[in-house]
């Protein structure tokens, strides 16, 4: 009788050889990995959550722009695995970072989680290493931050290794452009090192796009979304005018749309969520200051912009107090979506959490429902059953798209919309407020 025969099984992550290996296993880092996999390259995720590495070499995705049945296959070829452990990097062609940078309580750069990442790689740095950082930063941050950590290891930048930065351009639910379709952006220490990393990415991604330096593709990364902060900012000061002079923002910003030229449409809202436009400005008006240059333009967006909750709670002081002759404090409210935009899980900067917290502290009773965030543990939540007609207000804060908002606007007692999501309907109903 013959013994049966074993399928092969990968190599364990920290004793195998990588074409790539992925600092951080997050919104950047598995539709990266997912990306290059499907090119053709191995891609190792690291990453210190233990349960993040199990869920991965489970073929478990925890990201939902990457499906699980996109990853278990790409796991069960040993073309994706997970490790904690940073001596697997000594196997890797190519080190890519792709770690958060937040902000500090001060609002400004706090980079320690990307400098303790640098540093273990450092450790284990060797001849024929490529490092990209892909990790939204400053200008300087790979010339000034990165490279002395590196070459303290005694190896040479454009010689013995290769250092780039190639920022991430993830947007999380996007189903209009794919990953691979989304130009990327490159700029080494050197053109050996620019070169280097366009090989990484080339095969993978459709175009790429070199430029001079690492400072460039920095900034343009910035420049990207501090264009989104300063135009969101503009149409949430003309609603609060608009709201003044009892003239529709919607109506003028859908008017405004019909220009086919010299016109980009904009929306108001409550204020700005995710990882990306309420945090990537003050990268830079942080680093300006260094040169005794104070970017007033992008600090006057992001003070309209981070006043947005405030204003979104007054405006639902109003519509209680003349739509139901009810005061805030006391009143039962509930809030309709608490992720940062629609159809996502994300709640990472979302204003309605924001929202949430001054309804809570005028002394208003507060309930969500989002179908796609069950809890905010912040905030010590759960989702509710959607049921309008239970609370004296309902707040439209995330329009997610799984929302039959005509039967909200019918079952509600009060509607104050804040995205536009009741439409025609909204703007001829007495019983609906909109920002």
């Amino acid at each position: 009788m013959t013994e049966p025969k074993l399928e092969a099984q990968p190599a364990e992550p920290a004793t195998r050889h990588w074409d790539v290996a992925i600092v951080g296993a997050g919104y950047v880092g598995v539709p990266l990995a997912r990306l290059l996999a499907q090119s053709g390259k191995t891609v190792l995720l690291v990453d210190v959550a233990e349960e993040v590495v199990a869920g991965v070499n489970g073929g478990e995705s925890h990201i939902e722009d990457v499906p699980s049945a996109e990853l278990g296959p790409l796991v069960a070829d040993g073309r994706i695995a997970a490790t904690s452990d940073y001596d697997a990097l000594r196997d890797a062609d190519a080190i890519v970072v792709a770690l958060p940078t937040p902000l500090s309580k001060q609002r400004e750069p706090d980079i320690t989680i990307l400098v303790d990442a640098v540093n273990g790689i450092a450790a284990r740095l060797r001849p024929g290493h490529l490092v990209v950082l892909e990790s939204t930063t400053y200008p300087g941050t790979t010339r000034e931050v990165v490279l002395p950590i590196l070459a303290a290891s005694g190896l040479e930048v454009g010689r013995d290794f290769h250092l780039a930065f190639s920022p991430e351009r993830v947007d999380p639910g996007n189903t209009r452009w794919r990953p691979e379709s989304v130009p990327k952006i490159v700029g080494g220490i050197s053109d050996a090192c620019t070169e280097r990393a366009a090989e990484l990415y080339q095969g993978a991604i459709d175009q790429v796009h070199r430029v001079s330096s690492p400072e460039a593709a920095e900034l343009t990364k910035l420049l990207e979304n501090i264009f989104r902060s300063v135009n969101i900012a503009l149409v949430n000061e003309l609603a609060q005018l608009c709201d003044r002079m009892n003239i529709d923002v919607w109506e003028v910003v859908d008017a405004a749309s019909t220009k086919p030229f010299g016109f980009m449409r904009f929306e108001p809202g409550p204020g700005l969520g995710g990882h990306c436009i309420p945090i990537d400005p003050f990268y830079l008006t942080w680093k300006a200051r260094e040169y005794g240059f104070y970017t007033e333009f992008i600090e006057l967006a992001g003070k309209v912009n981070e006043n947005m909750p405030y204003y979104c709670r007054s405006v639902i002081s109003q519509a209680l107090n003349h739509g139901r002759q009810r005061s805030l404090k006391g009143s039962t409210i509930l809030v309709l979506g608490v992720a940062y935009k629609p159809d996502i899980s994300d709640t990472r900067e979302s204003p309605a959490l924001k929202v949430i917290e001054l309804l809570r502290n005028a002394g208003a009773l507060v309930a969500y429902h989002d179908s796609h965030v069950p809890t905010v543990p912040e905030l010590e939540l759960e989702s509710v059953a959607l049921d309008p007609a239970a609370y004296d207000c309902v707040a439209v804060v995330t329009d997610h798209s799984g929302i039959d908002y005509d039967d909200v606007v019918e079952r509600a007692q009060l509607v104050v919309d804040f995205r536009n999501a009741t439409g025609e309907r909204g703007r001829h109903s007495d019983k609906v407020w909109k920002l």
